[in-house]
């Protein structure tokens, strides 16, 4: 017996019988024939398969929320994910579920976003005529994008739990449920931390039919979060939260629709990295030779508009900035004297 079949054969001695075993996974796009010396499970081996990839990288480098921010305690796309992959696994963990599925989700969940987080997302939907969904291009990035068009070749239930964690439908794994809930809990919390230390709000901002519910203060937030949902999920047999405590997270969301996400503030450059950004999208368009090499033979099967997005989504903030500078902004020079 292989080390990976006695992993598998692990998951089903302790994990709860409604947890997505990886020996039922349905498999990935392109068959793999199982490796006699592996000692991965194959949800194990899709984690790995997204932590070594460029994309995963580059989230060190994407906004969160504030764009650029001084200082280096502001949330990037990177510790976003990190912060989503560690309240799944102790929600995972406490209900029995698959601790590593629900890792392999949080870790890809976001590796479609754009430079400039959602100002991004609207600068691409303005230029293609139709929405980017950072979800979507997740998905493309690790079914068609990474290892030079290869994508990573990942199992169903983690490509679902990608697609699926925001917007409709519902990831059809529980796991994969849990991220989505993760992920609400993990940005909501984060970015009032965050903007609480721009100035833009303190603990006292919150309202108190909210705080009174949740907590006052951050990591009692998500404490009461992560609680409620295990203890409710037990107890339903599906990943859900109480009605108080939802209730009271949808209005915590929509407290920080209306004082961060769209704070003259915490958004004031905004509109420049869409400008930059829908102007680099027309600059591509209109010299597709300007392209980098890797990119030139995508434009003969998937077309310049598709093949351009995809070249801009992948960028971090500063690419993006230096790409701008050189293609916009005259060089400096000097007469040799």
């Amino acid at each position: 017996m292989t080390v990976r079949e006695e992993l598998e054969r692990q998951e089903h001695r302790r994990l709860n019988p409604l947890a997505s075993f990886a020996d039922r996974s349905k498999g990935r796009p392109r068959p793999e024939p199982e490796r006699e010396e592996d000692v991965r499970t194959c949800y194990q081996r899709d984690i790995d398969r997204i932590v070594h990839s460029k994309s995963f990288r580059r989230l060190m480098h994407k906004t969160q929320v504030f764009l650029q921010p001084e200082g280096d305690h502001y949330r990037t796309r990177m510790t976003h994910t990190l912060e989503v992959a560690r309240i799944a696994s102790t929600i995972t963990r406490a209900l029995g579920l698959n601790e590593d599925l629900a890792e392999a989700i949080a870790m890809g969940h976001d590796l479609g976003h754009t430079p400039f987080g959602h100002a991004g997302e609207v600068a691409l939907s303005s230029c293609l005529g139709k929405p980017f969904r950072h979800n979507e291009q997740s998905l493309r990035v690790v079914d068609v994008l990474e290892k030079d068009g290869q994508g990573l070749n990942l199992t169903w239930e983690v490509r679902n739990g990608i697609l699926c964690h925001t917007g409709d439908p519902w990831p059809e794994t529980l796991e994969g449920q849990i991220v989505r809930r993760s992920d609400q809990i993990a940005y909501v919390n984060h970015d009032i931390d965050d903007a609480i230390r721009a100035g833009i709000l303190t603990d006292d901002d919150i309202p108190t039919a909210i705080t009174d519910v949740l907590g006052h203060d951050h990591s009692v937030r998500i404490n009461t979060l992560v609680m409620d949902i295990i203890r409710i999920s037990r107890e339903a047999g599906a990943i859900c939260l109480s009605p108080d405590v939802e209730k009271a997270l949808k209005d915590l969301r929509a407290f920080m629709f209306e004082n961060v996400y769209r704070n003259p503030i915490a958004k004031g450059e905004e509109s420049k990295a869409k400008d930059m950004l829908s102007r680099m999208f027309e600059y591509y368009i209109a010299h597709p030779e300007a392209l980098p090499e890797d990119f030139q033979p995508q434009l003969s099967f998937d077309g310049m508009e598709r093949t351009v997005c995809d070249y801009i989504a992948g960028m971090t903030d500063n690419y993006a900035v230096d790409k701008f500078t050189e293609i916009f902004i005259p060089m400096g020079w000097h007469v040799r004297g």
